[in-house]
């Protein structure tokens, strides 16, 4: 999880550009991915800290209006507080989420995924293509998408994974779900089957 904070962190503070412009295949500008990016790692650290129960009581909301430098270091922060988060809960907790009371590990994952994600979204956004580290996607897909069908390249997979790209012989979807929970508790069973 921090690996793939400060690989996204180093990727965005590399590029320029203009990050008022709208991301290709998506309704988001720019700062409006990287703000939700850092917005899912505030949700994922109070969820965990808070346990299976949802805690209605708390809006976490990242402005997008920000500088670029304020927005990258804002993701920073965001994940490091689901980094600390981690490390101080034991292995057995669980945080709700609304796709399954996920563990640490399930919680770790859709940080990542929401990291990874994001962050290529803006650098398309920006015009640049720069592929996350290969075992930093493989970990990712494999905890939260066990379905996916090995291609040779996670970091393609988990982009289709998120209903960013077609494969040869399966279109991408709108319509997507992750497994959080435990992977023991996986039923074997793809719910996003009927989207595919």
């Amino acid at each position: 999880m921090a690996r793939a904070a400060t690989w996204c962190t180093d990727a965005l503070h590399a590029e320029g550009g203009d990050w008022n412009a709208p991301i290709p295949g998506l309704e988001w500008t720019v700062r409006q991915a990287v703000a939700h990016a850092a917005e899912a790692c505030l949700w994922y650290a109070i969820d965990l800290s808070a346990g299976a129960t949802e805690l209605t009581t708390v809006e976490q909301r990242v402005k997008p209006d920000g500088e670029p430098a304020a927005l990258v270091s804002t993701l920073t922060t965001c994940a490091s507080m689901v980094v600390s988060v981690l490390r101080s809960v034991p292995p057995t907790q669980r945080g709700y989420h609304p796709f399954g009371v996920a563990d640490p590990s399930g919680f770790a994952a859709m940080a990542c995924d929401e990291l990874l994600i994001h962050t290529d979204d803006a650098l398309r956004g920006l015009g640049h293509v720069v592929a996350p580290p290969e075992d930093l996607c493989a970990l990712t897909v494999r905890r939260l998408f066990p379905w996916v069908p090995d291609v040779g390249d996670p970091w393609v997979e988990l982009r289709w994974a998120n209903g960013r790209i077609d494969l040869p012989d399966r279109p991408s979807s709108n319509m997507w779900q992750w497994h959080c929970a435990p992977l023991a508790e996986w039923d074997g069973i793809n719910p996003n089957a009927s989207s595919v």
